[in-house]
């Protein structure tokens, strides 16, 4: 019922996880994520303990290949299952039951993973993978939503559209950023409203927040509140609107 795409940015170790499916909140069941350690998606009949218990083991330091098996092994359902994952060092795996509803299958790339079931055809993911290989450089959050773009163009889930998810980890065990439409006549384009939004200030704030290397954070408000007024300024001189009631962002 859904497509997911699973990276890593090799030159930062960031990991994200953008997904999209006619099915409600599949932000809320579908991407798990720990920062440094992996992350995975578990969809189609959807046993969460893929995640959860696929993390674990992630942290143990055991391969994708490996989890994933074990994970199967143990599941009498896991024909009906998909799930794919990587690893902190870019390791990654996944699979697709016989018995997932078609057209359903996985793509899987240098640091970066693609699967889904219930879709339009292959050319769902193959395009988001290759738009997302297109996109190296650009920020990691805008190459996941160009990528989900090009998948939903490519005819997304064969049901419709309902709910999409974006979800980026750096090096924490909490998200940098985390953001979902649960029930929205075009999801994907309310997760390009809200990461607009997000750069505002939201973004902003969560480079000041402690980390285990820097447990004080930035607490000098006036660094955070300089570069916002500086960011709106240059944008009232460029004639753009606040990006909350901007267009979609485009990739540049």
């Amino acid at each position: 019922m859904t497509w997911s795409i699973v990276a890593r940015d090799p030159d930062t170790g960031h990991l994200g996880i953008a997904v999209a499916s006619r099915f409600f909140a599949v932000g809320a069941i579908v991407p798990f994520m720990r920062g440094g350690i992996g992350a995975i998606a578990t969809q189609a009949f959807i046993s969460p303990l893929y995640g959860s218990d696929g993390l674990t083991l992630l942290a143990e330091g055991l391969s994708p290949d490996w989890i994933l098996a074990t994970l199967t092994d143990r599941d009498d359902g896991c024909q009906q299952r998909q799930m794919h994952l990587i690893d902190g060092e870019g390791r990654n795996a996944a699979f697709t039951g016989e018995k997932c509803i078609d057209w359903a299958g996985h793509l899987v790339d240098d640091n970066v993973s693609v699967a889904g079931n219930m879709l339009a055809g292959h050319r769902v993911i193959a395009e988001t993978l290759h738009v997302y290989k297109e996109t190296a450089g650009a920020p990691l959050a805008e190459r996941l939503l160009a990528a989900m773009d090009a998948g939903e163009a490519a005819g997304g889930d064969k049901r419709g559209r309902q709910s999409a998810a974006l979800k980026i980890y750096r090096d924490q065990d909490f998200a940098w950023l985390d953001i979902r439409a649960d029930d929205h006549p075009d999801p994907l384009g309310e997760l390009r409203r809200l990461y607009a939004v997000a750069q505002e200030r939201f973004l902003h704030v969560a480079e000041t927040m402690p980390t285990r290397t820097n447990p004080h954070g930035l607490t000098d408000r006036r660094l955070i509140d300089e570069k916002i007024a500086a960011l709106e300024t240059a944008r009232i001189a460029a004639g753009r609107a606040s990006p909350s009631y901007a267009t979609p962002l485009k990739l540049t």
